[in-house]
């Protein structure tokens, strides 16, 4: 093989590494990929149609967001929280991301503000939200709480939010959080905090958002309780 077919094959990997991490992301957010479920790299490779290199090098990335997680005599799976590690993940992001909150109110630009008003103009015309079904938000600057984190200008904070804990916080917020009788609640709060935000209020900002977190979270847990029941009423 010429060092030139090797420079050239480099890149394509790593796309159809790319390709696949964000399909199977994009299942286990969306749930079709249960939490628990057991996956393998041959099932995957048959699956998708591509050879263990980039497989292998796409499900490193999922372990790397804690969307799979290697269990001994087990393997892989996709994670499964219990309920006190949800509590505790909830718990985490109330504090942070209200915080983050209150500093965007300090130093996001005008320019960033517009940005948010755009993303809810956005996310008010899908049907999911129009219908009161759902509110999927995609990922990073399509998501409306990535943008507020962004907007606090830590470094920290941003660490922590969006590359640390943001998959897992995504999982359980698109699968109990905005589902049900949340989604239309949960727009209407965004507006109000983007308001806060462009007063410049901080302290409205951080209590808006922690009061919106703790009804986001209450409603996981309830949901997240109902599932588990389900579970044990068919074993």
């Amino acid at each position: 093989m010429t060092s030139a077919h090797i420079e050239t094959s480099i890149p394509e990997v790593r796309t159809l590494a790319e390709r696949v991490f964000q399909q199977l992301q994009d299942a286990i957010v969306r749930g079709e990929l249960a939490p628990g479920t057991k996956i393998t790299e041959p099932g995957l490779s048959k699956i998708y149609g591509i050879s263990r290199g980039p497989l292998r090098e796409a499900m490193r990335r999922l372990e790397a967001h804690r969307l799979i997680e290697r269990v001994p005599h087990v393997g892989a799976r996709v994670v499964k929280l219990s309920m006190s590690e949800l509590l505790e993940l909830f718990d985490v992001r109330e504090a942070l991301e209200s915080m983050a909150a209150r500093l965007a109110a300090e130093h996001m630009t005008a320019k960033e503000i517009a940005g948010l008003r755009e993303l809810l103009a956005m996310h008010e015309r899908q049907a999911d939200l129009k219908k009161g079904e759902a509110y999927f938000q995609r990922e990073g600057d399509l998501d409306f709480h990535y943008r507020i984190v962004q907007g606090s200008h830590n470094r920290m904070l941003v660490t922590m939010l969006c590359d640390d804990l943001y998959y897992l916080v995504r999982l359980y917020r698109t699968q109990f959080s905005a589902t049900g009788s949340r989604p239309q609640r949960a727009f209407v709060e965004h507006h109000r905090i983007v308001d806060a935000i462009e007063a410049g209020d901080a302290e409205l900002s951080e209590l808006l958002m922690r009061r919106h977190v703790s009804a986001s979270r209450a409603n996981v847990v309830d949901r997240y309780a109902a599932t588990l029941r389900l579970a044990a009423d068919t074993t």
